[in-house]
């Protein structure tokens, strides 16, 4: 018997971003595990970057259901996001911070709160014409977390929770994240009834089983992120022979930011002039107004800014590099996360360096063999790897050492299936409470 689900995920195409693949590959790819998705997301979502060529990969034969959003345009929110960061050094921000700080304060547990009403309607209208045997809510946004008490009390179907991220790391560090003062009694409050809470990562779900003990280990699983082999050239393009080079892709923000690895370049630059000349670097992706500075005259270091590029043509000049750079910031709660761009670069094969403190980011990269890890402030060190790395590259050396191992694990449509079973566990431990 088929098993049907509604999806509810905030990002989804149209909306582009690495933060949409989850829910996409697994809508993709569900259905070869005898799970039948339907998908309620926003319609005209205010958002950085939009990825229409996303929407080829749905199935035609999942419906999708959008819904309208009461939040301002995306560029009136970055706005506020601006004058918030500037306000310390811009006496005429000031006053603008204040409004920004009394929307986070307001719209709790973050802007998107503004899709629920319109989310609400279609959703119980939804499971009333067309009844689901569970509903799976994705976050961030964790706004629509708020959603599963309804799903669970008005129309007694059973509802999992996937964190794609931690709502506490996320109400804390990413840019327009609502108030974190609530955070923790909300989510205590949706955790309670779930029938199954899924994590990106194992940190994840054992930061909180020990956070809330009423959550039970067996229903609490950790599906990591992984990489869509459809999504890669057989053949991957070869890397150019005149220069190395070396690619960023995805958002340059606080909790991805280039600071270290830029101010490493510039100390190669210093000690190894006519060598650094060779390296070439690439960073294809969105740029936050916050980090923007970091860039400031790096042209001279053989450094290009691309912007976002849709999906394909993101992976195309990751695939044609050298080494692929992956970053995570030392930040509370990064110890527990993989951005979810190193499953990409995982299945690429080749070298990448990877700038992150020690915790799970660390341990995944070793273990699978995937390269270099360099603590992300220490600039000698980055510098260091940098001049081997070119270094290798002209000795014609480079990429010979070891090969991934156990990439095969990250198959977007293995993990849909340790979906479907989850789905499947939801369905059949739910118990409404009378």
């Amino acid at each position: 018997m088929t098993l049907k689900v509604l999806v509810v995920s905030y990002a989804f195409p149209p909306v582009g971003g690495a933060g949409v693949q989850r829910m996409l590959k697994l809508v993709k790819y569900l259905p070869e595990h005898g799970v039948l998705p339907s998908v309620l997301t926003v319609r005209r979502p205010s958002v950085p970057v939009m990825d229409a060529s996303l929407l080829a990969e749905v199935p035609k034969e999942v419906s999708i259901l959008r819904a309208r959003t009461l939040e301002p345009s995306y560029a009136a929110k970055d706005l506020a996001w601006r004058a918030h960061a500037d306000a310390p050094k811009k006496l005429a921000a000031r006053p603008l911070r204040a409004v920004s700080k009394f929307g986070r304060e307001l719209l709790v547990p973050d802007p998107q709160v503004l899709w629920l009403p319109a989310a609400a309607r279609s959703l119980l209208g939804h499971l009333r014409d067309s009844p689901e045997d569970v509903v799976l809510i994705s976050g961030p946004p964790f706004s629509q977390f708020l959603l599963a008490p309804l799903v669970d009390r008005l129309r007694h179907t059973p509802y999992v929770l996937d964190y794609r991220d931690e709502w506490t790391t996320t109400s804390s560090i990413y840019e327009m994240s609502g108030s974190a003062r609530a955070a923790e009694r909300l989510e205590r409050a949706v955790l309670r009834r779930a029938s199954v809470v899924t994590t990106a990562t194992e940190e994840f779900r054992e930061n909180l089983l020990a956070r809330f003990d009423f959550l039970d280990p067996e229903r609490t699983l950790s599906i990591p992120n992984g990489y869509d082999p459809a999504d890669f050239p057989e053949v991957l393009p070869s890397p150019p022979s005149d220069r190395c080079l070396i690619t960023y892709t995805g958002t340059v923000f606080r909790l991805t930011s280039a600071r270290g690895f830029l101010a490493g370049m510039r100390l190669f630059h210093e000690r190894e002039p006519h060598l650094a000349a060779r390296l070439e670097t690439r960073f294809v992706g969105r740029i936050v107004e916050t980090e923007a500075d970091a860039f400031d005259a790096t042209e001279s270091l053989g450094v290009t800014r691309f912007g976002y590029l849709p999906h394909a043509e993101a992976l195309r000049l990751l695939a044609e590099s050298h080494v692929p750079l992956c970053l995570l910031a030392d930040l509370p709660g990064s110890d527990r996360i993989y951005p979810a761009k190193i499953f990409e670069i995982m299945r690429l094969g080749r070298p990448a360096l990877t700038l992150t403190p020690e915790g799970a980011l660390a341990r995944l990269v070793r273990r699978h063999r995937l390269g270099d890890v360099v603590p992300p402030s220490d600039v000698v060190a980055i510098a260091a790897v940098l001049e081997r790395i070119v270094r290798a590259f002209v000795d014609g050396t480079l990429g010979r050492a070891e090969r991934p191992i156990d990439v095969e694990r990250f198959d977007r449509r293995l993990l849909a299936g340790e979906f479907a079973r989850a789905l499947e566990l939801g369905r059949r431990r739910y118990a409404r409470a009378g």
